[in-house]
């Protein structure tokens, strides 16, 4: 399957960027910063059960946003009204696919 070489060849442009980048430093507005640690903060209780695409995709959106928190409260700093982050490239990755 041709697909399936062309995850591959992916995979490898991705450890390419990951050796080069690694963290990007990312200013946040400090409402969007703290709407991201309250997903770290929030509990989710109950079975996920079945879901749809559709829902996989948001639950699987929802748990970076949720990373990207737990980076903002480890390691977040303020600067006037915004929260600066080095944040994981691959996390960085995850927020610009959400905005497309």
């Amino acid at each position: 399957m041709r697909y399936r070489e062309d995850s591959k060849v992916l995979a490898v442009i991705g450890e390419h960027v990951d050796a080069q980048v690694g963290r990007v430093t990312v200013r946040l507005p400090g409402a969007v910063a703290e709407a991201a640690v309250g997903a770290w903060e929030r509990d989710e209780l109950g079975d996920v059960g079945e879901e749809t695409h559709e829902q996989y995709v948001l639950r699987d959106q929802a748990g970076d946003l949720a990373l990207i928190g737990l980076v903002i409260s480890e390691r977040g700093r303020w600067e006037g009204e915004e929260v600066v982050i080095d944040l994981d490239v691959v996390l960085a990755g995850a927020a610009l696919r959400a905005s497309l």
